[in-house]
């Protein structure tokens, strides 16, 4: 019987669902780099989520290895052209918490227009300070999508009956279907120039790493919104510190980056992150975008629809 390794936290659908399909499995949420490379050589299957990462010195030793299936959308943890010259199946599943992103993201972007976590720390102190709570609105405000895959598409149409002027740019995707007419595709450019509010959805590839720098903020306008639920090396964070400080930057919602280990911060990480987190002008979260009960099932859904299209 061939075997499976599952190295995350997965529904029980894809181990009952794996086991259907006559894999043996063994679900091990202990597995890390460190044990990874001594077991894989017994799989033709492993999942794996951000932890695991599979170069070419893991592939190397797994030779029965047919199936390398990531848990979400990001392939920056896997070496896909080794992967594909040993004839190893690579695949993610980005239809799966597509939805659960846009949601957050739109979560975040209302909570910081609307002061939302500081008026709930205020109510529950028992200020009632309505004035320095004011908000502003999405209503009538320029949205510039960078990225239009599947979580920028999904955040499009969240945004789709908010009666806003809705931009995007895509490197790689041109002559949108006409359900998506309601947005306009324009250069990078025009989207720094013309945004209220700049929202990112990329994978993490050379091109992008450190995108958004000073470079790019000084050709934002004045007191932009950065919205980031993609990766966060896809920001340079001293430069976006420094840039909320000085107030060309107006606000930022942030649920990815650089540095997703806190216990590991430098001395200078430790004071650029200490500088954001004291900001009340920025929402945060940890890397949670895509991660709802929902996504959690839908993920294996895919994933074992994805084995079925390639058996």
């Amino acid at each position: 019987m061939s075997k499976a390794l599952i190295t995350d936290y997965v529904h029980p659908l894809l181990i009952s669902g794996l086991e259907k399909r006559g894999y043996d499995v063994d679900y091990d949420t202990s597995i890390n780099m460190e044990t990874l490379p001594e077991r894989i050589h017994k799989y033709e299957l492993v999942v794996i989520n951000s932890k695991i990462r599979m170069f070419k010195d893991v592939i190397d030793r797994a030779p029965l290895l047919k199936y390398i299936c990531r848990l979400g959308s990001g392939l920056e943890i896997i070496d896909l052209d080794y992967a594909d010259l040993k004839n190893i199946h690579v695949i993610n599943t980005p239809t799966g918490n597509n939805n659960a992103v846009a949601e957050h993201a739109m979560g975040m972007l209302l909570s910081l227009s609307n002061n939302l976590l500081q008026s709930d720390r205020q109510v529950r102190q028992r200020i009632w300070n309505r004035e320095e709570n004011r908000g502003w609105e999405l209503k009538g405000k320029t949205i510039g999508i960078i990225g239009f895959g599947h979580t920028g598409s999904q955040f499009a149409k969240k945004l789709s009956s908010w009666e806003l002027n809705i931009l995007s740019y895509d490197k790689y995707r041109f002559n949108y279907d006409p359900e998506w007419d309601f947005v306009t595709q324009v250069a990078q450019e025009d989207i720094l120039k013309e945004s209220d509010v700049i929202s990112l959805h990329l994978p993490l590839t050379k091109e992008v790493r450190n995108l958004v720098d000073w470079n790019f903020i000084n050709r934002c306008k004045d007191k932009v919104i950065i919205v980031n639920t993609s990766r966060g090396k896809v920001i340079n964070t001293l430069d976006l510190v420094e840039a909320l400080e000085q107030g060309k930057v107006g606000g930022a919602c942030l649920d990815v980056f650089e540095n997703e280990k806190p216990h590991t911060y430098s001395l200078s990480e430790t004071n650029t992150y200490s500088r954001l987190f004291s900001m009340g002008n920025v929402v945060l979260s940890p890397h949670v975008a895509g991660w709802t009960f929902e996504s959690l099932e839908k993920i294996a859904q895919v994933t074992l629809m994805k084995i079925d299209l390639t058996r």
